[in-house]
């Protein structure tokens, strides 16, 4: 399947966030103070070039409930392989694409993700090339 970058939604777990970090970006991505302790600077910058919408979900309801929001027709999801397949079959029939992510300070914790896959992921479904000029 192939959408705009309006209707897909980058759904990204909460503990990408350095957990030193005391900005409510799972209120509010734009919070992010883009420091680049965490990954979500440069998923930030990926968005700001491609367009999509991102989330930054605390749990299963709230992530659901962004999967479910109108105009999302699919989603790329990061988290680890169990929150992955749980998410997945609660998004169907909508497609997920899924970038598990690594734990290098155990799970749930400062976690990161391979940013190359994240935008191959991004590239894979979007109907065309989208970034934006400038960015």
């Amino acid at each position: 399947m192939r959408v705009r970058p309006d209707e897909l939604l980058v759904l990204l777990p909460r503990c990408l966030q350095n957990e030193d970090c005391g900005r409510a970006v799972q209120k509010d991505v734009e919070e992010c103070a883009r420091c680049g302790v965490c990954p979500l600077r440069s998923i930030l910058a990926l968005r700001d070039r491609y367009g999509f919408r991102m989330k930054v979900a605390g749990g299963g309801r709230e992530a659901l409930a962004a999967v479910q929001a109108p105009g999302v027709r699919a989603v790329l999801a990061v988290a680890c392989v169990p929150e992955l397949y749980a998410g997945i079959l609660a998004a169907l029939p909508k497609p997920v694409l899924a970038v598990p992510h690594e734990q290098p300070c155990g799970p749930c914790r400062n976690t990161r993700v391979d940013l190359a896959r994240v935008e191959a992921a991004i590239r894979s479904v979007l109907e065309h090339d989208n970034r934006r000029e400038g960015a």
